[in-house]
């Protein structure tokens, strides 16, 4: 293994503080030339795909790479925003925000598990600038091997290769803090108090495999204690609202419910009017612009409903940005005990 040649910097100028934020990726452009080494990327971890390669790859450069590309990329045009992909848009602003919230001599990056900036760019750069001491903050609030797990793979993957290695901490997941229920409670109540309240409010989360969950992958259950502590928030019983599980890939068995197999479900059961949130990505993508606003809307229509409202993530919400700063400051504490008046 080859090791790092390391700057030279003195050991007060290695001593400071970093937070690397990391969300899962994009493509460069919403084009099928773009779209298929992102998926390469992406369906090449075996933290996503659970099968061994002799299995997996030739289906994976037989039928998957050669196809897919073109059909996500379409899916992709249809949100991709002027100022590029939406979740590296708003993953920008949340790194901005979380800047302006904390002291200047804390360096704040963002990186990408499976696109640019990429978390080995992400790490030389605050190593360069003499960070010794790194909090990685995954992105996705509930833990999921084939998310946070994936990331902090690549992230302890990049220590490997340090010859002095940094100091570090992670968040695994944030599913239950107070601030981000908070922001999502309050986001939700001020969208419909704009919009109106629906016969039933949708959890969509990005769904699993169910042998990841049998294997001892808690996401699921953090997806329901979720849903059900910004239920309290809001005061809905549960009869108010459904929790389901969205964008499933290939043949196996997912968990249930399929948020598709709702939607054209719940109109027949006498649910008109819906709306929907997904709370398991705190930034709006593809994943929540195109299937969930743009399709979802279209099934239900299609199997009998009549109004469906898709409420936004929390992107750059200000208290949900104030929620990801106490959750940095949480996890700071002990590096910073003796600096505890900056953060006040």
């Amino acid at each position: 293994m080859k090791l790092y040649t390391e700057p030279e910097l003195s050991f007060e100028q290695q001593n400071k503080i970093g937070v690397l934020l990391v969300n899962l990726g994009t493509p460069d452009a919403p084009t099928a030339e773009a779209m298929k080494p992102f998926l390469k990327r992406f369906l090449s971890d075996a933290r996503v795909v659970e099968l061994p390669k002799m299995l997996w790859y030739p289906i994976l450069y037989g039928v998957v790479l050669p196809l897919r590309p073109k059909v996500s990329a379409a899916n992709y045009a249809r949100v991709w925003l002027k100022e590029g992909s939406p979740i590296k848009f708003f993953t920008e602003k949340q790194t901005a925000g979380v800047r302006e919230r904390l002291p200047s001599s804390l360096f704040i990056e963002y990186a990408m598990t499976y696109s640019e900036p990429s978390i080995a760019q992400a790490i030389a750069k605050l190593k360069a600038a003499g960070v010794g001491r790194l909090l990685v903050v995954p992105l996705f609030p509930q833990y999921a091997s084939s998310s946070s797990g994936g990331a902090l793979d690549k992230v302890f993957k990049e220590l490997q290769q340090q010859r002095n290695q940094m100091s570090v901490r992670t968040v695994s997941r944030f599913y239950n803090h107070e601030g981000y229920i908070n922001a999502l409670a309050d986001q939700i109540h001020h969208y419909r108090e704009q919009h109106g309240v629906g016969d039933k409010l949708m959890f969509s989360f990005h769904g699993i495999p169910l042998k990841q969950h049998q294997a001892g992958d808690s996401y699921p259950n953090e997806c329901r204690a979720t849903a059900k502590l910004v239920a309290e928030k809001l005061g809905l019983s549960e009869q108010d609202y459904v929790v389901s599980f969205q964008s499933r890939f290939g043949r196996g068995k997912w968990i249930e419910p399929s948020t598709q197999t709702l939607f054209n479900q719940l109109p027949r059961q006498g649910v008109k009017k819906l709306d929907v949130v997904c709370p398991g990505f705190v930034s709006d993508c593809v994943e929540t612009m195109e299937e969930i606003a743009i399709s979802g809307r279209e099934e239900f229509y299609a199997a009998g409903g009549e109004v469906y409202h898709y409420i936004p993530c929390l992107n750059a919400n200000a208290d949900w940005l104030d929620a990801l700063v106490d959750v940095i400051k949480e996890n700071l504490l002990g590096w910073l005990k003796y600096d505890l008046e900056d953060l006040k």
